[in-house]
């Protein structure tokens, strides 16, 4: 058993996103449980009708009803979606959740999330631990129940801008899982808010990696962090943030042996500024689709993706809100894998496109400047060809990569 797809807070949360609008924003919440309880489209399918967006029967007829009373009378949003309350199942901690509703909340949190979190909106996500989609509790005794064959050997998956933990899980294979299996590492997964500033990511990150370093059932010999895109981004925050606590007593940040980012734009992501990368990443979850209409909203951690952000300051002279330059943390073994659409003879057309989102030069840590140029040891960089950005979580030759660096 699963959790439902579709909770009493998800209506409540989304109509709590604006009292303005709220048969538009009705409308946006059918077309994701029409999307969600739908079949998939068939390969090749890809254009969307109007019926698409619009439930059937009983619900359909809710639907229709939340948006005739409101626009009546005028009453509030969370009210009206309220009387659904009873007849939507609750969630259950306790049981896995559905991949599809963790892809719209993502995708949502990615570029609302900054806005969810401060209206203190049930849809924000909280930052947690996760295995298989359920939160670890972060106490010894609870943990060691809960992560069956824990070993001296931690890998931190983070995942990128709108996705979540569960995608690590692409195309039957997860880097972590590969990893537990051939050279003895504990996965754990993060699950956070993608549209909160990568600083503030950081920061919330630094403190919850203490408490799992505290908590492991064993003394931990090996801790390495891989992130695939923004979770790189988050990882060097938290590394960073955590150096800066330290006189407080946090201990992780000098334990911390390896950091694998995997097409992460240390330098930033130009071709996010047409909205290209949201595209993209929104892609990723079919269910998740009628969000596109989001995509002109820019949240902070977008911001921060666009510009290679991993701590917070003022505008710079040409009000990009680019931030300082951070380096790699000094302890730590440093390694950085770049995507490329074309082949191992493209062009330099090629190159700038890189995995489609994320530059190659970007994701190397490199810069025309070089006081912003990370320092990457060239025996720990790699570029993998013909691959795309989501592809590096799914890609064989990335994954050989990871277990070289890893052994």
């Amino acid at each position: 058993m699963t959790q439902p797809l579709l909770q009493a807070a998800d209506l409540r949360g989304a109509a709590r996103l604006t009292t303005e609008a709220v048969a538009g924003l009705a409308s946006l919440v059918e077309a994701m449980h029409a999307r969600i309880t739908s079949l998939p489209r068939l390969p090749g399918y890809t254009q969307a009708t109007p019926e698409d967006d619009r439930t059937r029967g009983i619900t359909g007829l809710v639907y229709q009803t939340v948006r005739g009373v409101t626009r009546l009378v005028g009453g509030s949003a969370e009210a009206l979606l309220g009387w659904l309350a009873p007849a939507l199942a609750a969630a259950d901690p306790h049981l896995p959740p559905r991949p599809e509703r963790e892809a719209v909340l993502a995708a949502l949190n990615g570029v609302l999330g900054d806005h969810l979190a401060a209206t203190d909106n049930p849809l924000a996500v909280t930052m947690a631990f996760r295995q298989g989609g359920r939160p670890l509790p972060l106490e010894r005794l609870a943990l060691r129940a809960r992560v069956s064959g824990a070993t001296p050997k931690l890998l931190v998956l983070l995942h990128g801008l709108c996705m979540n933990d569960l995608q690590w899980l692409r195309a039957d294979h997860d880097h972590g899982q590969a990893l537990a299996r051939d050279l003895g590492y504990t996965p754990i997964y993060l699950h956070y808010n993608s549209g909160l500033s990568v600083s503030t990511n950081g920061r919330i990150l630094a403190q919850l990696m203490e408490r799992l370093y505290d908590a492991w059932p064993m003394p931990i010999e090996r801790l390495v962090m891989v992130g695939h895109s923004m979770g790189g981004l988050v990882a060097r925050s938290a590394i960073h943030h955590g150096a800066f606590i330290q006189r407080g007593g946090l201990r992780w940040p000098t334990r911390v042996n390896d950091l694998v980012c995997l097409g992460t734009p240390h330098q930033g992501a130009p071709l996010e500024r047409a909205g290209h990368g949201v595209d993209l990443l929104l892609g990723a979850a079919p269910y998740a689709e009628p969000l596109a209409r989001l995509g002109k909203l820019r949240s902070a951690g977008i911001n921060d993706l666009r510009l290679g952000n991993i701590v917070s300051g003022p505008a710079g002279d040409d009000g990009s809100h680019r931030c300082a330059a951070v380096g790699l943390p000094d302890r730590t073994r440093c390694f950085a894998l770049a995507g490329s659409l074309g082949p191992k003879t493209g062009n330099l057309k090629a190159r700038l496109l890189g995995d489609g989102l994320v530059p190659v030069a970007s994701a190397l840590g490199q810069d025309a400047a070089p006081e912003r140029t990370l320092g990457f040891a060239p025996e720990r960089q790699a570029v993998v060809h013909d691959t795309g950005h989501l592809e590096l979580l799914s890609s064989a030759e990335v994954y050989g990569q990871l277990r070289q660096w890893l052994a």
